[in-house]
C-alpha cells in the first residue's frame, strides 16, 4: 500500500473545464509522488455562485461530468481520492432537494467506487470586509445532518467542510467515533484564512490527536474573490508536517499510526474529559 497521503491546492475558476483541467494537473502531481490517497479543496470544479443547481441537477447521479471524472481520476491513478465538495441535487438517501443542493463530499475508492459521502453540514453565513463583503451560502446550500465517519486503509477518516473547522464539537463526536485522520476540503477567504485557517487547523489536530488533511482554494479567483490557500497537513502533536502556501500544486506527508498513538497513550485526554452530561450554570 502506498502510505503516503497527499493534500491538493487549487485556484478555481467560473469554468467548470478549466478547473478539471487543473484538477487533472494536481492529481497527476500527486501520482507522481507515489501517493496513495489524496485530497481536492471544496467546489474544486464548481466554483461559482448562482449554477449551483444547474450543477447540482447534472450530479444527482453519478453519470455527472465531476462525479465521473474523480471516479476515473481515482482509477487512473490507483488512489482514494476526497473529492472536495460537489453539488449535488439529491441527498444521501436519494430524496430530491428542491430550490438548493447539498455540498457533497465524496471518499472514492482506487476502484473508482463512491464508498462514503458527508454533507457540509455549517454553511457561511457571514459578512466579511473583503471584495465580495457578503457571504450567504444557505440561499443555495441545504445543510448536511449527520457526521460521516468511513474506514480507509490508512485509518479511519472524519469527513468536514470548510466552515464546519469553526465548530469544535464536530471534530470532538469524530475523535469519540474512533477516527485518526480528518479531511477538511476548503475555501477560505484571504481575510478570515489569514486570521484563523492556521491556529484552528492546528487546533483540531491537538483536540482530537487525529492528522489533518486541509486542502484550501489559494489565490485570485475573481475580481472580488481571493481565498488563503496555506494548505497543510498537521500531525496529531499539532505540528505542520506540509503546506503550500498560494497557488495550485500537490504537498503530501507520511501519517503512520505509531506516532498518533503515542501521543495518545501519553497524553489520553479522551479519557480526561469532564464537562459531558455537567450542569449548565445558573447564569
Amino acid at each position: 500500500m502506498k502510505s503516503t497521503i497527499a493534500v491538493l491546492q487549487m485556484v478555481a475558476t467560473p469554468d467548470i473545464d478549466a478547473n478539471l483541467a487543473q484538477a487533472s494537473q494536481v492529481l497527476a502531481q500527486a501520482a507522481q509522488q507515489k501517493v496513495g490517497f489524496a485530497v481536492l479543496p471544496e467546489n474544486f470544479a464548481s466554483f461559482t455562485s448562482g449554477r449551483m443547481q444547474e450543477v447540482g441537477r447534472e450530479e444527482a447521479d453519478r453519470s455527472g461530468r465531476i462525479r465521473t471524472f474523480v471516479a476515473e481520476q481515482a482509477r487512473k491513478h490507483g488512489l482514494w481520492l476526497v473529492a472536495g465538495s460537489v453539488p449535488c441535487a439529491t441527498r444521501a438517501d436519494g430524496g430530491s432537494i428542491e430550490g438548493r443542493v447539498r455540498s457533497a463530499s465524496w471518499l472514492i475508492d482506487d476502484q473508482g467506487n463512491e464508498v462514503a459521502r458527508y454533507d457540509k453540514i455549517h454553511l457561511f453565513d457571514v459578512d466579511v470586509a473583503d471584495g465580495q463583503g457578503s457571504y450567504r451560502e444557505s440561499s443555495e446550500v441545504e445543510p448536511g445532518d449527520a457526521l460521516t465517519l468511513a474506514e480507509t486503509p490508512w485509518g479511519k477518516l472524519g469527513m468536514a467542510v470548510c466552515y464546519d473547522l469553526r465548530f469544535p464539537e464536530l471534530f470532538r463526536a469524530y475523535r469519540q467515533a474512533g477516527a485518526e485522520l480528518i479531511s477538511l476540503p476548503s475555501a477560505f477567504t484571504k481575510k478570515t484564512g489569514d486570521a484563523h485557517w492556521e491556529v484552528l487547523i492546528r487546533a483540531r489536530a491537538i483536540e482530537t490527536q487525529c492528522y489533518m488533511l486541509a486542502a484550501n482554494m489559494g489565490g485570485i479567483h475573481t475580481p472580488k474573490r481571493v481565498t488563503n490557500g496555506d494548505s497543510m497537513i498537521v500531525s496529531p502533536w499539532g505540528e505542520v508536517l506540509n503546506r503550500l502556501s498560494q497557488g495550485p500544486g500537490c504537498i503530501a506527508a507520511e501519517c503512520p499510526r505509531e506516532p498518533m498513538e503515542a501521543v495518545r497513550q501519553a497524553m489520553p485526554v479522551m479519557n480526561h474529559i469532564r464537562l459531558d452530561g455537567m450542569k449548565s450554570p445558573d447564569i
